[in-house]
């Protein structure tokens, strides 16, 4: 099932036509940590990026994410300071997953929410 996936999806990484047309006119421009793949047409007209793995935006990292929209010239390794020590990987967004922030008294966490303490008062018209 490998090759039909590969031929009829998109979400799952590049399909046979975007792969030809990287390898015939892109030229590879360098790749990030997560294993994504950089390329420029030959004229520096287009960038693209081919994930490895699924296709999500949230998985370019912010150094690529510059120069894929043209913001920079060269590989983000001419133009970036080195990286600090506080400075963390990139995560994927996890919005949908399992790993998505719950707040206490979501569904999807325990549904329970705390009762309300009684220190609010609703305006009325008539009070005032």
């Amino acid at each position: 099932m490998g090759i039909l996936a590969k031929i009829f999806t998109w979400w799952d990484g590049a399909t046979i036509g975007t792969a030809l047309y990287s390898a015939r006119k892109g030229v590879l421009a360098g790749e990030d940590g997560q294993g994504n793949r950089y390329f420029q047409s030959r004229d520096g007209a287009r960038r693209w990026v081919i994930y490895n793995g699924p296709n999500d935006a949230s998985r370019v990292a912010p150094e690529w994410h510059g120069w894929l929209h043209g913001t920079f010239e060269g590989n983000p390794e001419s133009y970036l300071p080195p990286k600090r020590s506080f400075e963390l990987p990139q995560s994927v967004n996890p919005t949908g997953s399992s790993a998505a922030y719950r707040p206490q008294g979501a569904l999807e966490s325990s549904g329970h929410r705390a009762a309300a303490t009684g220190d609010y008062d609703a305006w009325s018209p008539d009070a005032a």
